[in-house]
């Protein structure tokens, strides 16, 4: 899982703007589910869960039926919003989550 922060410009409603953006078909190749709390690429696997805060957006970014390939829409997303929204955006945070660690091999007494 990759945690993301998008933070806004002061006086800017990204949150909105980006969800009113994308059920108007500006943003194509994204879509909006769950009431648009969830948002979809239509060829990266995984899905973005957004939760909007003052000032911040805070994603997280899962791929449960392909693990590892969660980069594919962090870059997506990101590529979109440099793209398009320069002047909306101020900062983006990237979280990572390091796997779990494999488990120790016990060894057998003789």
């Amino acid at each position: 899982m990759i945690r993301l922060q998008i933070v806004e410009r002061p006086g800017v409603e990204l949150f909105k703007f980006l969800k009113r953006a994308i059920r108007s078909k500006d943003l194509r190749t994204f879509s909006l589910e769950k009431h648009g709390t969830r948002v979809v690429h239509i060829r990266s696997p995984g899905h973005m869960k957004w939760t909007p805060s003052d000032g911040v957006i805070a994603c997280e970014i899962a791929s449960p039926k392909d693990p590892g390939k969660e980069w594919q829409l962090l870059s997506a997303v990101i590529g979109r919003l440099a793209d398009r929204f320069p002047a909306l955006v101020e900062a983006i945070n990237i979280q990572l989550e390091a796997p779990p660690p494999p488990p120790k091999k016990r060894r057998r007494r003789r």
